[in-house]
């Protein structure tokens, strides 16, 4: 990518020159999507391992469908059933996959760092497909490019992160993103849910969601993760609703139509009820085809240069 950054191991290293590059090539993706035919020979010839330690079917479907829109050679391992599960190392993984002759690793791992650990061991370019409560630096920027295709640009929009954002990776990389585009970036929630580093980032801290409402242009909504034990930071799932649920009636008391985004899975009926997220200014089924193209942007910048 610009200045010879040949990984995507998330927005924090990322300048804003390079995040602009990925969302400029991302539109050119896009317009491919909505051909007849959806595929191109940008990445013929090149193999891509996508390396998914943890569970995931929304981001692995995605990457897979980018790599083959772009004619790439695709190879996906999963971590059950494998070596992994009979104990042999990421590090061992990873160099004989490599040794496979592959050109671009993407990886997802529940643990943080796991794709900063490989981009020092490996000569191919790594990709960043989610790390523990670290970065999902792919979510972020598919967030950002739906946002700038729905408002035009970024600088000045006021963007609310409302949710679980202790265990949220989407969220730190939606804030290192938004805030060097020149958003204003805000997040609400429990107090148990938001920890208290974010003004360091320029961050806007929210306990009310009403205010939240009547504050945000855009609401950017997350799921509890409960398998993170979220679930223990608030008395109840229906308390959760009550005082953060976002609903028809909350968003009618709004001054103007807010968007809405979730990067999934949704827990309907609990951070966001059905008749919003299914509704006009729902922008969530466009995150899904976004992300495709966002995808394949990133894969061409680091595999065309790996090639």
């Amino acid at each position: 990518m610009t200045q010879g950054m040949n990984n995507l191991l998330g927005l924090r290293e990322m300048s804003p020159e390079s995040i602009v590059e990925v969302l400029d090539t991302a539109r050119s993706f896009r317009e491919v999507l909505e051909r007849p035919i959806k595929k191109v020979p940008t990445l013929q010839g090149t193999t891509v391992v996508n390396l998914f330690f943890e569970s995931s079917t929304r981001t692995r479907i995605s990457f897979e469908l980018a790599e083959r829109r772009l004619s790439a050679d695709v190879v996906s391992f999963a971590a059950s059933g494998s070596s992994v599960s009979k104990g042999e190392t990421l590090k061992d993984t990873a160099r004989n996959i490599e040794a496979m002759k592959t050109d671009v690793v993407v990886i997802r791992h529940s643990s943080t760092g796991a794709p900063h650990f490989l981009s020092r061991l490996l000569k191919s370019p790594v990709i960043n497909a989610g790390d523990g409560i670290n970065e999902h630096p792919t979510q972020g920027l598919l967030d950002m490019y739906t946002m700038r295709e729905k408002f035009g640009e970024l600088k000045g929009l006021n963007v609310c992160i409302v949710g679980d954002i202790v265990h949220s990776r989407v969220a730190r990389s939606n804030i290192f993103g938004l805030t060097k585009l020149g958003a204003n970036v805000a997040v609400c929630g429990p107090k148990t849910l938001i920890p208290d580093y974010l003004d360091q980032f320029g961050v806007k801290t929210f306990f009310d969601i009403d205010e939240a409402i009547g504050w945000a242009d855009v609401l950017n909504v997350l799921r509890i993760q409960l398998e993170r034990e979220a679930g223990g930071n608030f008395p109840s799932i229906r308390e959760y609703r009550l005082y953060w649920g976002i609903n028809i009636h909350r968003l009618e008391r709004a001054k103007r139509p807010l968007v809405i985004m979730h990067p999934g899975p949704i827990n309907r009926g609990v951070e966001l009820d059905a008749d919003v997220a299914d509704g006009n200014t729902s922008l969530i089924l466009d995150q899904v085809t976004n992300g495709v193209a966002v995808r394949m942007a990133v894969l061409f910048l680091t595999g065309a240069k790996s090639s």
